[in-house]
């Protein structure tokens, strides 16, 4: 496995892999090896074992994507403050895509990455939870680490059958682009806004994440086990559940429903 060293513009390593598992299950690997720090990022020429939400698998074709996992030390944020740091990764990217796709951008809930009714990117954040002793002797949760893991389609133009509705930067715009210099451009978003989160904290990147809404105030189809309704998309709560209006208002965990996305089909 080859790899390259680099910094970015904050003196944060970027290291390029050629062929990994999965970015995230390295970047894992490396803080528990304790061989890593704040704000590293690795990028992955190839990915053959990506990981995308609740259990799903993320390709991508070599040489034409962004494959991302940041390290994060979430110090001072605690176990239960892990929607500040969703919603600044989703700002992050968002952000980023949006200089190059425009205006039709926006972040699906909980993270992903959409342009129009397609989706662009996704992410997936794991988690380092460690027990830690309290001054009365007792075992609390102590957030230890995170990994944000981020893919973006760049140059692919053919995708697996299997995906309902992928989109590419280079379908929206008719242009190539290098992924390993689009990744360093995020890192660098990522970094300054995560700062930003624990110096200013949460109500600018909060107010930002509910402005960039997917389908917000319009009426959205949902399925919840097996029924399909309709509601209305109102915001996401601060905890990160997802407030719906029909007949009443309702919130919802992430995995509790899936979206029907505009062909029909059902989208977790």
């Amino acid at each position: 496995m080859a790899e390259q060293f680099f910094y970015n513009n904050a003196g944060l390593p970027f290291i390029e892999l050629d062929s990994i598992d999965s970015t995230n299950n390295y970047a894992l690997q490396q803080i528990h090896a304790g061989l890593t720090q704040h704000g590293t990022a690795y990028f992955a020429k190839e990915q053959f074992a990506g990981k995308g939400q609740r259990g799903k698998s993320w390709t991508a074709n070599k040489d034409s994507n962004i494959i991302l996992s940041v390290v994060i030390n979430p110090h001072p944020l605690s176990v239960l403050q892990q929607f500040e740091l969703c919603a600044c990764v989703a700002v992050s990217v968002f952000e980023f895509f949006k200089k190059y796709a425009g205006d039709d951008t926006r972040i699906k809930w909980p993270n992903d990455l959409y342009w129009q009714d397609r989706k662009a990117g996704g992410i997936l954040i794991e988690n380092v939870i460690g027990g830690k002793k309290s001054e009365v002797g007792s075992q609390k949760s102590e957030w230890r680490w995170a990994v944000a893991g981020i893919g973006i389609n760049v140059n692919q133009t053919v995708f697996p059958g299997d995906l309902k509705n992928p989109v590419s930067l280079k379908q929206i715009t008719g242009q190539y682009y290098n992924p390993l210099e689009l990744a360093k451009e995020l890192h660098q978003i990522l970094v300054t806004n995560f700062a930003l989160l624990i110096s200013a904290g949460f109500e600018k990147l909060y107010s930002n994440y509910i402005s960039y809404l997917y389908k917000k105030d319009q009426l959205v189809k949902f399925r919840k086990g097996n029924r399909t309704f309709e509601a209305t998309l109102r915001s996401v709560n601060r905890e990160g559940k997802l407030v719906l209006k029909h007949a009443i208002e309702e919130e919802f965990s992430f995995g509790e429903i899936d979206w029907v996305i505009p062909n029909g089909d059902a989208e977790k």
